[in-house]
């Protein structure tokens, strides 16, 4: 499909620079295929669910995945900024350097200067490989628990570009861009739709006899880069890592068993299942680097329901949604979002779809 049919002018007032606190009381749209839009709020959601229904959430954790440093050649010395996106080794990550053209392979970049970091307040890695797009592969001095701990103690929360194009980072974010049930490290984005759960909201959802179930997604900044190609076919996804154990198939297989709906928190969370799932429509146990590809045309396997945050014009996200809900239905319902001051992206307002052929 041509990439610009996804296409949507969205006014700069609408992107959401700071959460809704509480945050469950952002706003909530409930799209049905075929059926009038709701305006709801994210407070209302055990309403909307049934007994024997299960949530799904992505217990993935942001780290500071984001490291400044500097490099040396010919005596002269030039800034480096790093996001990291992938861990491939007890020492190495991928990552997205900025400005990465002047950087070579073999190269050395020194992260961390503040004196509270390992090694005299430094964390070197050498650049083992450089590809398109600026990403590289990192090779760092130290590894394993060490390096985690310098990672967290020079790092910076990675906040999405259009918001750090307005504001910097600061020591609020790394309380509202974490999901309350994070807990396996390695993510460098937030699962952005749990980012409206409380522990009060999931008390009562628990109440409800809903269940909820947990999968493992690391988040990479591969999900910030813009579709570049004319036409879907030509987009090349980036990989994410992830896990779905044997007891969670188990049980979301139960629930279709037993007809309930498994609905998926995040996007993060249907992709991995969806790659979990064969055309039988089972969900199996899961382990590895996925980078599924969804758009209009994809016939989903085992999520009946998505609830999301609103996505960027052109993304692979807003591709998503529109596969799940339908093209046309997607459009009516950003339309609507924007003309009723629905704030979007990361820390915005959240959507709850229902698949279109469910």
């Amino acid at each position: 499909m041509r990439v610009d049919l996804f296409d949507f002018d969205l006014p700069e007032e609408r992107i959401a620079l700071r959460p809704v606190i509480p945050r469950d009381h952002a706003k909530l749209l409930r799209v049905i295929p075929d059926q009038p839009l709701q305006d709801l709020h994210v407070g209302d959601l055990p309403d909307l669910l049934r007994e024997g229904d299960a949530l799904v959430f992505n217990d993935t954790k942001v780290i500071p995945a984001q490291l400044e440093g500097t490099r040396e050649r010919d005596g002269t010395v030039a800034t480096v900024s790093a996001t990291l996106h992938m861990r491939t080794g007890a020492d190495r990550w991928k990552a997205f350097l900025r400005p990465a053209k002047r950087v070579k392979e073999g190269e050395r970049i020194r992260f961390g200067h503040s004196g509270s970091s390992c090694f005299l307040g430094t964390l070197d890695a050498l650049v083992a490989e450089k590809h398109d797009s600026g990403e590289v592969l990192l090779v760092f001095d130290v590894s394993g628990a060490v390096l985690d701990e310098a990672i967290a103690s020079v790092g910076h929360i990675p906040l999405p570009p259009y918001i750090a194009s307005k504001r910097a980072e600061d020591a609020q974010d790394r309380q509202d861009y974490q999901t309350v049930y994070a807990r396996e490290e390695g993510a460098v984005a937030a699962p952005t739709a749990g980012l409206h759960f409380t522990p009060e909201l999931l008390e009562r959802i628990r109440a409800k006899g809903v269940e909820e179930h947990f999968v493992t997604l690391h988040v990479g900044a591969g999900t910030f880069l813009p579709v570049k190609a004319d036409d879907t076919a030509d987009h090349k996804m980036h990989a994410e890592i992830g896990y779905v154990s044997e007891e969670t198939a188990a049980a979301l297989n139960h629930v279709h068993e037993r007809g309930g709906r498994i609905i998926s928190v995040g996007t993060t969370s249907l992709r991995l299942i969806e790659s979990a799932t064969g055309e039988d429509g089972i969900i199996r146990p899961w382990s590895g680097a996925t980078d599924i590809f969804i758009t209009p045309g994809y016939k989903f396997r085992a999520i009946d329901m998505l609830m999301t945050n609103f996505h960027l014009p052109r993304s692979t996200l807003f591709m998503l949604v529109s596969a799940f809900s339908g093209f046309e239905t997607m459009q009516a319902a950003y339309a609507h979002a924007i003309n009723n001051e629905y704030r979007f992206y990361s820390y915005g307002d959240a959507s709850l779809l229902t698949r279109r052929d469910a």
